[in-house]
């Protein structure tokens, strides 16, 4: 159970990094003020990159060193 829980804590964290890292790169293409971002656009492209990092975390898991708390 204790390697379930670090799966999902490494999973977690990559999705999120990978969500916040799609999303600023997203807002900046193209986008000369606030009001022209494409919000929606936006979402979608950082839900899409977030479940490719769950699904890519499944496959590299076990050749990452689980750093011990």
């Amino acid at each position: 159970m204790d390697k379930l829980r670090r799966y999902w804590d490494y999973a977690a964290e990559r999705c999120a990094k990978t969500i916040a890292q799609t999303a600023l790169a997203t807002i900046s293409v193209g986008a000369v003020g606030i009001l022209e971002v494409d919000w929606v656009n936006v979402g979608s492209v950082a839900a899409l990159a977030g479940v490719m990092s769950l699904l890519t975390s499944v496959l590299q898991y076990d050749r990452v060193p689980i750093k011990e708390n």
